[in-house]
Order: structure tokens, then sequence, then C-alpha cells
């Protein structure tokens, strides 16, 4: 006999996350610019591709000169990207699935996310600061994206790790003040 305390665990276990659901599609759309960039310039340095399955470990170097546009990581590295997307829109939309009076069943993936970011409270933190811990937070998120991409763009390298851990710390206090900022 299942209880009551058994089901919620279940649901608990099972049911899809907003939250990594969002991460997954973000870090999706990340892992398809970096394929585009390593396919037309090179990731590491112009002329020189990031073989992505050298550069995590997997197999060979990491790093290959290449003018030729193309090595085959790119592709596995774009699905995976892709997969990524998938996966986060399939999650969003369980997460975000609502059921009206009348029975229909509407549920909302990355598309409606994407759509609906210019109302979200990230963007209405960064224009009207009336929660300062929320402001706080969305632009703390906004500065380290903005420096990955600067400092990446100057630079004309994307596999720096240094840049990275600036990046990821910038973006990690942003996100914990956010959910700080939640909680009464």
């Amino acid at each position: 006999m299942i209880n009551m305390t058994q089901t919620d665990w279940n649901e608990t276990l099972t049911k899809p996350s907003n939250m990594v659901s969002t991460a997954a599609v973000m870090v999706g759309i990340w892992v398809i610019i970096l394929s585009i960039v390593n396919i037309f310039e090179g990731a590491y340095s112009p002329g020189y591709k990031v073989t992505w399955l050298g550069f995590l470990g997997l197999s060979g170097d990491a790093f290959v000169a290449n003018d030729t546009g193309f090595v085959i990581d790119d592709a596995i590295f774009a699905i995976f990207g892709i997969a990524l997307i998938g996966v986060g829109d399939y999650g969003m939309k369980k997460a975000n699935t609502e059921v009206d009076e009348g029975g229909n069943v509407s549920s909302k993936g990355a598309i409606s996310w994407i759509l609906d970011l210019p109302k979200s409270d990230f963007v209405k933190n960064i224009i009207k600061a009336e929660n300062v811990k929320g402001a706080v937070s969305s632009w703390l998120v906004i500065i380290g994206i903005l420096f990955y991409i600067v400092w990446s763009i100057k630079n004309t390298t994307w596999v720096d790790p240094g840049v990275y851990s600036v990046m990821i710390s910038f973006v990690a206090f942003g996100l914990a003040l956010n959910i700080n900022s939640k909680v009464e």
C-alpha cells in the first residue's frame, strides 16, 4: 500500500524543476553559440578550433589548427546543445502546465519564456529597482554575462577558464541573491 508521503516524494523527484529546465535552455543556447563561433572563427583563437570531446577530456587534443571550418566535434557539440534546449523546453512545459476551469490544458515552454522575458521580474529589477536585492541580483547576472561576451570578443577566445570563473562568480551570486530576495 502506498501512503501519501511516498506519493509526494515520487512527484517531487519526477516533476521537472522550472529553474533547472531554464538553466538547460540557457546552457543549450550558449553551446549552440560556441559551436557557431568554433565553425566560423575558432573558439580557441582565430584559426584554432576547439575539439570539444578533447576539451572535455573525452578524447585526443583539445585544440587543433583548422581552416576548413568544420570538425566532427562541432556537430556533436551542436547536437548536445539542441538536446539541452529540447530537454529544457520539455521540463518547462511539464513544470508550467495549467488547467483552467473549462478543462483546457496549457503549458509554457522555452519560446513562451523568451517572449515573456521583457515582463519578467528579472527585467523589471534592471529597469525599476523596487527591490534592492532583486535589482542587485539581476545586475550581477548581466555584468557576469557581459563580462564574458566582451572579454571573449576582445581577446578572440571563448574558452578561457579564468573568464569562466569570473563570470560564474557573478552569475552564481546573482542567482543566489535572487533566490534569497524571494524568501521572507
